[in-house]
Parts: structure tokens; sequence; C-alpha cells
């Protein structure tokens, strides 16, 4: 039997359900003999009349930065979550605008995410967001102390639907999902960055070093969470301020230069 006897979004649908992951065009293409192989336009065109088709159905056809995916429909999350008896995941305030400021303004350290917060972040976001690998360290930034740098990753865009960062939506667009936790201040509490983490999610990560954590510490502020218009307010002024700054030092480098040339 070829593909020819079977329309090929049927056999898209049957490989992503069988699959139980994303999938790339390529690792699609692969599939199929090179006699039978279709074209990366009929792949996609396929794929088209299977999201249409799957409108009207229990499960949607997402694409992310892994490929695309079979999932269950998110309206039928009250029924289909009662399957597992452990509570749904709970993030803080703080731990979501912090990952929120990490993928607008990646890459970043702790210290840039504090500026334009204005409270402590606590080593247990951090920390969480790495297991849950939402976040990674990239680097170290060439200062003293050599804070690490940190990125979103793959895992993200995967988890939030994203193909590409350009897809993000400007961020005063952005609300608080219905199960944070948003009444209390998780700079405070190590423990309340999460209800419940799955500890098999991904393997532990070190903790902080000592004298970075007591600094961070020395900052904590019981300051009320921003909303995310507001994150992205703090965000076009703290550039606007590096940009005048940047000016500045050139400004003064020019003069520098000016003098050495007089003498």
């Amino acid at each position: 039997m070829t593909h020819n006897d079977i329309s090929l979004d049927r056999i898209i649908e049957g490989v992503l359900l069988a699959a139980g992951e994303p999938l790339m065009l390529d690792r699609l293409e692969s599939l199929f003999d090179e006699r039978e192989r279709p074209t990366r336009l009929e792949l996609k065109a396929a794929l088209d009349v299977l999201g249409q088709r799957l409108e009207s159905s229990a499960l949607t056809l997402s694409h992310t930065a892994s490929g695309y995916r079979l999932h269950v429909s998110q309206a039928l999350s009250p029924w289909v979550s009662r399957l597992w008896e452990e509570r749904p995941q709970r993030y803080s305030r703080a731990l979501m605008e912090t990952l929120a400021l990490i993928a607008y303004r990646q890459p970043v350290t702790r210290a840039d995410i504090e500026e334009v917060r204005g409270v402590s972040v606590s080593a247990s976001i951090m920390r969480t967001l790495t297991e849950r690998n939402w976040v990674r360290v990239i680097g170290h930034r060439d200062v003293p102390g050599r804070p690490a740098v940190y990125a979103t990753t793959r895992s993200f865009m995967d988890d939030f639907g994203l193909t590409t960062l350009d897809e993000l939506p400007p961020m005063h667009t952005l609300s608080m999902p219905p199960d944070t936790e948003g009444n209390q201040d998780y700079n405070a509490s190590p423990e309340g960055d999460i209800l419940p983490l799955d500890e098999e999610d991904a393997p532990a990560v070190p903790p902080d070093n000592a004298s970075e954590t007591a600094q961070h510490a020395e900052k904590a502020s019981t300051e009320s969470t921003l909303d995310f218009a507001t994150l992205g307010q703090r965000l076009i002024e703290r550039r606007h301020s590096l940009s005048d700054q940047a000016a500045d030092n050139r400004h003064d480098d020019e003069s520098n230069d000016t003098d050495d040339n007089d003498d």
C-alpha cells in the first residue's frame, strides 16, 4: 500500500499520534520511500488540511520550535485533567514576571532582572525555572563576580506554543494565568515559587554560591508585584537609559581624544 491509497493528512495524523512528540518536516519526509516521498509544499498543504479538519475534534495540531504535534484541545482540560490525581502546577507571580523578563530581554543576569522589577530575585526562582527547563545559563558576563547570563530554551518555546521568539506578544498585552498564586510576595519564600514541582522533570541544579545568595538576600523587598504593562514600560525606560549612557561614554571618549591631540 502506498500513500496514494490513503490521504497524506491521514498519514501525518497517524504518525503524530504514534510519535507522541513534535516532529520536524524533515523527519516526516524520511518516513516515505524515495519514490513516493511528498514534496515539502505537499507536506505543508497536508498539515493545513489536517489542522482544519481537527478544528471540530478533540485534538489540536500545533507548530512549535521542535516541530508539529497533536495534543488534546485546551477546551477539554477541565475534564481531561481529572484523569490525574495530582494538583496542577501553580507558579508565583514573581516567577512568571522573572520568566517574562528573561524571554523579552535575554540574555540577562539576575541583576538585570532586579533592576527592572525593583525587588530581589530569589535563588529558588532561578533554580525552578532551570529545573523546569524553561531557562538555561548560556555564559557569564565579563564583570566582577562573573554573574550567570540566562536565556530561554527550546522547551520554553514548545511549552508556550512558539516557533520563534518573534512570536512573543507585546508584554503589555500579557495577563497572569488564573492558576497563578498572585497574593503573596514569593521572593521572601523560597518554597512558594511553585506548588508542586515534579522532582522528575529535570535533574537538580547546584545552588548559587553563598556570596551571591547573600548579596541578593540583602536586596530583598516586600514591594508588591508588578503588572506586565509596568514591566514593559520599565524595560523601555532601561533601554533608553542604557542608550543615553552609551552616548555619553562615546562623547567622553571623543573629548579625551581631542584633548590628547591638542597636547
